[in-house]
């Protein structure tokens, strides 16, 4: 079904990185959520106010409430492919995020409005009816709310949009809560114990706390989260895989929203050979690149003294049993001063000043007398 939605309103051969397929990819799952859920709401209403179910009114409740995200979601995608403009020159991409933020949000509301209706229930119990519409209704919702999963964790894995495997979790705890419903509303109506606000609390501790996790999810992007360290490495590889590249660093991807990502690296390549060749190898790199994922790159180069590379051997081996995270790269040593870049990670427990006065010292025992200038650099592995 979803390979049948996605050939009619997508096309046979989708390119996911193209934001307008994103973007078509987004409307197709909210607007099929959006009816799914109306109806489902409908249906459960209908019967929980008829069979006096707390439980599955508020489970009816929780359908209207996903509609409501599925609207967010649909807006995040219409904003989220506008073009970029003079005052967002990195496109509103990220407008994605905060729809699953807000999608998060409202799964956590829900869950704790939930928790708070089902109390009540606990406390001042009424009769509840059980009935072959409450089986047969609760029942198809298990069905649509795990297709509806499918085609949430389908596409969203396709175009990579944290809204949409975020849509897809509250489907699975959506399949997961009304099968609690039906647990209880079957074992009330066998054994004559009034089960349905216990449920309730069951089902809205759940939501809350999927919601809790949605929530972490959606923040890490905004908020700068480093990206996969597979993804890291390969473009890692891709740099090192050019002629006449001899190492890379400072290497940082910048996300403004998925489809959206900027990379940029410093490139070592030996400072004597042609700068315009170097130069020309650099912009191969940054046009395949930008060829093959659609992201954008920039580089930087850095002319590497290759006779040096005795010298940073050694640096680097002392470095190490100052502290094992500390390195150094771009060492150039000149008869009268010598400087190179010192790498310094967040987790190295030696502030910037230390880390520079021992690398200086240690500098010293080579090269005694000589001035040094040296750079801390944090590495900037991935952020952005």
């Amino acid at each position: 079904m979803t390979n049948l939605l996605v050939r009619i309103f997508i096309g046979e051969t989708a390119d996911w990185s193209d934001p307008a397929q994103r973007t078509r990819a987004g409307f197709l799952a909210s607007v099929a959520c959006i009816a799914c859920n109306v109806l489902l709401c409908a249906s459960k209403a209908a019967v929980g106010f008829l069979s006096g179910s707390v439980s599955i009114v508020a489970d009816a409740v929780n359908n209207l409430s996903d509609a409501s995200s599925n609207i967010v979601s649909l807006i995040g995608f219409k904003l989220a492919g506008k073009p970029a403009d003079a005052d967002h020159p990195f496109g509103h991409g990220r407008f994605e995020y905060l729809a699953g933020l807000a999608v998060a949000v409202i799964v956590c509301a829900l869950g704790i409005n939930l928790v708070v209706e089902s109390a009540g229930k606990v406390l001042r119990p009424e009769p509840t009816e059980f009935s072959a519409a409450v089986v047969a209704v609760l029942l198809a919702s298990m069905a649509v709310k795990l297709w509806m999963m499918s085609l949430n964790r389908t596409l969203g894995e396709r175009i990579e949009s944290e809204t949409l495997l975020a849509t897809a979790t509250d489907s699975r705890n959506d399949v997961v809560t009304t099968g609690v419903v039906l647990a209880c509303a079957a074992l009330s109506a066998f054994t004559g114990v009034d089960l349905d606000g216990w449920a309730g609390i069951a089902v809205g501790v759940f939501i809350t706390v999927s919601g809790i996790g949605l929530v972490s999810d959606t923040v890490g992007p905004l908020i700068g989260r480093a990206p996969d360290d597979a993804y890291v490495e390969s473009i890692r590889e891709e740099i090192l895989s050019y002629p006449g590249v001899l190492g890379t660093h400072d290497l940082m991807v910048h996300d403004y929203g998925p489809g959206h990502a900027f990379v940029s690296a410093h490139v070592q390549m030996d400072g004597h050979a042609d700068a315009f060749k170097n130069h020309e190898v650099l912009d191969s790199i940054e046009r395949d690149f930008k060829k093959r994922t659609g992201a954008s790159m920039t580089l930087h180069y850095d002319p590497v003294d290759t006779t040096a590379g005795d010298d940073l051997a050694w640096l680097n081996r002392q470095l190490a049993k100052v502290d094992s995270l500390l390195s150094a790269h771009d060492l150039r040593v000149e008869k009268d001063f010598l400087t190179f870049d010192l790498v310094k990670p967040d987790e190295c427990g030696l502030t910037d000043d230390e880390a520079l006065g021992r690398a200086m010292a240690t500098a010293a025992e080579r090269w005694p007398g000589r001035p040094a200038s040296v750079t801390v650099d944090h590495g900037f592995l991935a952020r952005g």
